[in-house]
């Protein structure tokens, strides 16, 4: 299995997915890997995995404020998908009064 340590600035949209679904409350102390890397620095992660990679996924402030506003997006993208879905059965039954 692969292993990598990623900044969350380096997410891809499916990995930041994993951690919305991971933690949609957010993330507590208990979920926080902790080490020091190569260069001694004292590193706090939280752990997202696939079926290949286990991702150490840097946390701090700009992590949070991510997830929050890839989960807004998300639920905007929902909300007009069931708006566009609405308007078409809408015109369907319009549509489907004029023939008549």
């Amino acid at each position: 299995m692969i292993r990598k340590i990623v900044d969350y600035q380096k997410l891809n949209e499916d990995i930041l997915n994993l951690l919305v679904e991971k933690f949609p409350d957010g993330y507590s102390d208990r979920d926080i890997i902790a080490f020091r890397n190569a260069q001694n620095e004292y590193i706090e992660t939280v752990e997202v995995r696939t079926e290949d990679t286990v991702y150490l996924v840097k946390v701090g402030k700009r992590l949070v404020q991510a997830m929050e506003d890839f989960e807004e997006d998300e639920d905007e993208d929902n909300s007009l998908n069931n708006e566009v879905e609405s308007d078409n059965e809408s015109i369907d039954t319009i549509n489907g009064e004029d023939l008549d």
